[in-house]
């Protein structure tokens, strides 16, 4: 293979990928798949907000970008089981490693917030 991607190519191949893992539904798809595998509906309970359409085009680009898996076992109904491949697993520890971050770090972001909103109000 020997090519590396930059993300801030507009024609790279890499930002469709990174846009997939890091857009809003990708990135909360995946921190939850990070704890194990799920089912579709196990999914759409764990990412609240989500749509049924939303999840399957998400869970569709991951797999097409290799991030998930997608195993359907053959039982009456059919059970199709959601997990993340190696190169998933790497890239959602990534993500649950900002989402603790932000979460850690939520007063203070929150407060940068609140100061931010007032300067603007006080310059209006």
């Amino acid at each position: 293979m020997g090519m590396r991607g930059d993300v801030y190519d507009r024609n790279c191949p890499s930002r469709e990928i990174a846009n997939h893992a890091t857009s809003h539904w990708g990135s909360l798809v995946l921190g939850k798949l990070v704890e194990g595998t799920k089912r579709f509906s196990g999914l759409r309970r764990a990412v609240p907000g989500i749509s049924e359409k939303m999840l399957a085009q998400t869970l569709q680009a991951l797999e097409r970008d290799g991030l998930v898996l997608r195993e359907v076992r053959p039982v009456i109904p059919p059970h199709v089981d959601y997990t993340l491949t190696p190169l998933g697993t790497q890239v959602a520890e990534q993500i649950r490693g900002l989402f603790g971050w932000i979460e850690d770090n939520l007063p203070s972001l929150l407060a940068a917030q609140q100061a931010y909103d007032a300067r603007r109000v006080d310059n209006v």
